[in-house]
Parts: structure tokens; sequence; C-alpha cells
């Protein structure tokens, strides 16, 4: 499936899903489901893996373009994790702790990396660093693509705006920057300089 299939497919299941009955009320306030719980508590540690792996960029001896993306990817993902947290608290649900040291705890969610393939990222340095990074990140975002996909699917998900809009927002980021790694990707086994 294309990605613009993709896109088209999760934006018709959104559409479903928001007009789906609502399952539980935040405090009387705005519908929100126990698939939204699911998919909040699991992209935090989720997101929490992908600070991990993109914190390693500045000492493992990744390269300026590689660098760039991981800075990109922190900042966003920090501001997530703390957005996630508070809807979370807000509704009363319990919060998973986003912090670096959290990141693999639990069951692993779609495309997070298995402990032996963070310990083979960490072992990495320089153009091996940016190579296993990139295949990994794309792998680890493709799993927050199967997320959204899951949380759309699901009866009664996606309601609250905040969440609709946060699933569709992640979706379309998370889509981006694939495209944007598999073209660094492409670029270092060329021997090219990356875009």
């Amino acid at each position: 499936m294309s990605r613009t299939t993709t896109v088209l497919a999760i934006a018709a299941l959104a559409a479903a899903s928001r007009t789906a009955p609502a399952q539980m009320r935040a405090g009387g306030g705005r519908p929100y489901s126990p698939a939204d719980v699911h998919f909040m508590t699991g992209m935090i540690p989720h997101h929490a893996q992908a600070v991990l792996m993109a914190g390693w960029a500045a000492t493992h001896g990744a390269s300026p373009a590689v660098r760039a993306l991981c800075e990109r990817i922190v900042v966003a993902q920090t501001d997530e994790i703390a957005f996630m947290q508070r809807w979370l608290r807000e509704r009363g649900e319990a919060v998973p702790d986003g912090g670096a040291g959290h990141a693999h705890a639990g069951p692993l969610m779609p495309g997070m990396l298995t402990a032996e393939q963070l310990a083979e990222l960490d072992r990495a340095r320089q153009a091996e660093f940016d190579r296993l990074f990139l295949t990994f990140m794309i792998q680890h975002h493709e799993g927050a693509i199967t997320m959204v996909e899951t949380l759309f699917g699901s009866h009664g998900a996606a309601q609250d705006e905040d969440i609709f809009k946060f699933a569709v927002d992640v979706n379309a980021d998370q889509t981006s920057e694939i495209d944007r790694m598999h073209s660094m990707l492409a670029a270092q086994s060329s021997g090219g300089k990356s875009p």
C-alpha cells in the first residue's frame, strides 16, 4: 500500500471512528475510549525510545545530516511525550514515565527496537551509526504509523479532538521523515551526501 493510500485510508477510518458512540467521558467532557488510552500509554514509551536513540547521535559520530534529524526528533517527541502524559493525567488514567530509562520497559509496541537492536546501535560509530540509526528509525516510525492505523480502526476511538489531531500529525510527520530517511540511506549507500 502506498503512503498516499495509507493516508487516505487513515482519513476514512478516522471519519468512521468519529461517528461511533463514545465509551467514556473525561469528567463529563469530551469522549474518549479504551483504544485512545491504549494508544497514548503505548506511544509514550515508543517516543521515549526514539528520544533515546536520537540522543546518541552527538556521542556516536553521526554525520551532520543525521545529527540535525536527531535533534528534531528529540525536541518534537519530548514535547509530544509531555502532551500525552498531560492528556492521560487530566483523565485520571495511569501515566507512563517518559524517561529514556523506560524506553524499552514492558511490552514492545510496533516498530520498537529490541534490547539487542538497541545494543547494536549503541556500539556503532560514524557511518555505521548513521546506517543503523536510519534503518532502525524507519522501522520505528513505521511502527508508529501502524499504531495510528490501529487507533483509527478501533470502534469509538479518536473522537477526542486532541487525540484525533495528534494521531493525524504523528502519521503525517513520521511518513514524511520515513521518506527523508530513505533518501538519506540511499545517498549514504551511493557514497553521496545526505539531502
